[in-house]
Parts: structure tokens; sequence; C-alpha cells
């Protein structure tokens, strides 16, 4: 559960902005997505070194993005 402490003279603007940030930076939604459908450890593995892999030849300068 989120609480964000408003004073009484804050505008309801930013209480709802200061809200926000705190529900994405939470990553609830991020959670609750990967939690409607199961994905086997192996695939999970397999998806994570193929970025890793991606993410080097980027680093190496084989792939501009």
């Amino acid at each position: 559960m989120l609480i964000i402490d408003s004073k009484d003279c804050e505008n309801i603007d930013k209480a709802l902005k200061k809200y926000k940030k705190k529900f994405e930076k939470s990553k609830v939604l991020l959670q609750l997505r990967e939690r409607q459908s199961f994905t086997k450890p192996s695939v999970k593995r397999r998806g994570a070194v193929l970025k890793a892999i991606y993410k080097q030849k980027i680093a190496s300068g084989k792939i501009e993005s």
C-alpha cells in the first residue's frame, strides 16, 4: 500500500503526481503483468543470455543502436 504524505495547503495535482511517481518506482504494474502468465525458467534464462549478448555487441560497436 502506497502512502503519500501531503500537507493541507498542498495542491491535489502535486499529491497525485507524487503518487504516480511512487507507484511507478514500486514496479507493482510490472509484477502484475509478470504474474499473468507463467514463463519457464529456461525461457527466462535464454532471454537473459540473449539480452546480455546483445548489450555486449552494442558495447563493442558491432551493432549501432
